[in-house]
Order: structure tokens, then sequence, then C-alpha cells
């Protein structure tokens, strides 16, 4: 299963996500969870980075992970991108309950 948090202040504003797992939907290179996941996430990050020209606190991709934390100061101009991403990731949860969790994490 995939878990992705998001990462959140007390107001509700959100200043990036993690995401870890494996979807388990499909085999390898097949998994339509874990290709929509993926593809929304590099979206986001890349916009983020090079089209906003935003340098994230953090920003951290690995085989089964990726971490994107933002400055409190950028949550202004990536706010949309961060909302997007959560409402795609959402309905991938409603779709496939069993390979994608959503959650928040306070920071």
């Amino acid at each position: 299963m995939i878990r992705a948090d998001f990462l959140s202040l007390p107001d509700g504003r959100l200043l990036g996500f993690r995401l870890c797992g494996h979807a388990g939907w499909g085999e390898e290179g097949t998994d339509i969870v874990c290709a929509a996941v993926s593809s929304a996430a590099y979206l986001v990050a890349n916009t983020a980075t090079d089209v906003l020209g935003v340098t994230p606190l953090s920003l951290r991709v690995a085989e089964d992970s990726m971490l994107l934390r933002l400055e409190e100061r950028d949550e202004p101009a990536c706010r949309n991108l961060l909302r997007g991403l959560r409402l795609h990731l959402c309905g991938l949860e409603e779709q496939y309950p069993a390979h994608i969790k959503v959650s928040y994490l306070e920071i």
C-alpha cells in the first residue's frame, strides 16, 4: 500500500508531502496506481522547483519513497499545486482503497 502523508500546518496549509510504499495493484511496470501517484508527485515537485523556482527545505526520492517539504514562505506559490495533488490522491484513494491511504502529518 502507498501511504501519502501531507505535511500540514495547524491551520491546514500544506507544506509538502511524503509518499512511501508500493500500491501492489499490479506487477512492477504495470501498476496503474503506482504510475498515477508517481506521475502526479513528480509533476508537483518539478513544477515547484523548476517552474516556480522554489528551493525546498527537503526533496528526497528513493525506490519506494518521495519527500517534498517547503518553507512556509513558499506556501502561497505552491498552494494550488499541493491542493491539486491532494485532490488527485484522495480520488485514487476512493477508487483503490486497498492500495493507497491519504493522511495528514502536522508539522
